[in-house]
């Protein structure tokens, strides 16, 4: 159930076909295989971190996976645990080219010679009479109706299921994608972000034109081969389907491993996009999924599985919650994580990276020492605990300092001088006197009781 990019709001739901993004590397055996050049989709990989292959993955889409082998072997080690980058200038992520979920409903480019009033305006150059529905309002996303369908009330909802044909061209009528029944969940951002917003438009039986700039499609990175960075498209869709999703609790172990899986597969796609929010929304679907209730028995491998896939799906979202400084949200993350296993290691290396993050780093340098105990190689480790080791050095030294002059202590070079000034011997002199006196009258006493006797 996977395709490309697309709008926030999700409903876990399952489907009997469906369309996914491939994994090339560190791919679930439980999740089903990827058939090659699928339309509607928007390829991603979802490769392994370190040595489980389980996180976020990056690579150059592609539907027939060009490059995404080496690509996402190079993404993986900067993924892995996300330290060395970090301190220099490539920390800073520009996602100004990508779709964020505040794009709807806001104007963010000037007016193109092609776009067409705000809602309703005239028909193509040629003058025909045609109407076109500029859906945001923003001249970015049109659509057109070619075939009336069976009424408003017909439209589909979010979260179902829906099946529609679909024909996907560039601007030079090059067809890059073609489906004669594509099937997905609505708003669950599983295909393009120009279907998402638009299928919920169509009427059943409906066939419509969209034209939709690469805001909406693939935005400035393309899909290789065949999608150029940039390019809008023009997508004829027919809706030929809509309906409720199966019962979570009625699936059975492989379903739900499956289903989470491309959940899963989904969010890594969006990770390696740079694309946070959206990765968080899959992998949130994922995890609901995994914790529903179930009617069903699973096998003890099954339940082997599922939890397997519940902690890759906690780790990656513990990356991109940490990815969006959204720190406490990765401390609970990676705590449910540590629940299961507590030796795991990229939960153990966020956790002291989130702990790190708010400038705890007495609690953090020995959560770093546990995991580097457990893969004492690991050089991100390493790296990352000697820079925590300094920070927490330099921050003693400046707090030691604070509290010095706060407490108005004497300076190191007066102590010793006002030390040296009190001989040993030198008592004060009414301390003398008072002595003195009261010898002389415990002896004056002494005598009376004597003379008395």
């Amino acid at each position: 159930m996977t395709g490309a990019a697309a709008v926030p709001g999700a409903a876990p739901v399952a489907a009997p076909r469906r369309f996914r993004v491939c994994c090339h590397v560190g791919r679930d055996p439980a999740a089903s295989p990827r058939r090659a050049g699928s339309p509607g989709e928007r390829p991603g990989s979802s490769a392994a971190m370190a040595s489980s292959g389980e996180e976020p993955s990056g690579g150059s889409p592609g539907r027939a996976g060009t490059g995404a082998e080496a690509d996402a072997a190079q993404l993986d080690t900067a993924e892995d645990f996300e330290v060395l980058e970090e301190e220099g200038e490539e920390d800073e992520d520009d996602l100004s080219e990508l779709p964020p979920l505040e794009d709807v409903g806001r104007p963010t480019a000037p007016p193109r010679d092609d776009a067409q009033p705000p809602m309703r305006g005239a028909g193509d150059a040629a003058g025909e009479p045609e109407e076109w529905l500029d859906v945001l309002g923003n001249g970015l996303l049109k659509k057109k109706t070619l075939v009336p369908g069976q009424g408003v009330e017909s439209r589909p909802q979010k979260g179902q299921d829906v099946t529609i044909r679909l024909k996907a061209t560039l601007k030079d009528g090059t067809v890059v994608e073609q489906d004669p029944a594509l099937t997905f969940t609505l708003g669950d951002c599983d295909v393009l972000q120009a279907l998402d917003l638009c299928v919920q438009l169509l009427e059943m039986g409906e066939t419509a034109l969209i034209v939709s700039d690469a805001k909406y499609c693939y935005g400035a990175q393309g899909r290789s081969p065949d999608v150029p960075p940039n390019a809008s498209l023009t997508l004829e869709v027919e809706l030929l389907a809509a309906r409720d999703t199966p019962d979570l609790e009625l699936l059975t172990g492989k379903e739900k491993i499956q289903l989470a899986n491309r959940k899963r597969e989904r969010g890594n796609f969006f990770y390696q996009q740079a694309d946070y929010v959206l990765a968080v929304n899959s992998y949130d679907i994922a995890l609901r999924i995994l914790g529903s209730s179930s009617k069903v028995d699973f096998s003890p491998d099954e339940e082997a599985e599922l939890l397997d896939v519940k902690v890759k799906c906690l780790n990656n979202l513990a990356a991109s919650q940490l990815k969006l400084d959204h720190f406490k949200a990765a401390l609970k993350s990676c705590n449910l994580v540590l629940e299961h296993q507590p030796g795991n290691i990229k939960a153990l290396f966020r956790k002291g990276k989130v702990l790190a993050q708010q400038g705890e780093y007495r609690e953090a340098i020995p959560i770093l020492k546990a995991a580097l105990k457990l893969e004492p190689s690991n050089k991100t480790i390493h790296a990352e605990l000697s820079k925590l080791v300094k920070k927490h050095a330099d921050q003693r030294n400046v707090e030691t300092e604070m509290y010095r002059k706060m407490l108005g202590n004497p300076s190191a070079a007066s102590t010793p001088r006002k030390c040296k000034d009190k001989l040993p011997w030198s008592i004060p002199w009414k301390w003398l006197f008072g002595a003195t006196a009261i010898a002389l009258g415990g002896v004056a006493l002494s005598v009376v009781i004597a003379a008395r006797n």
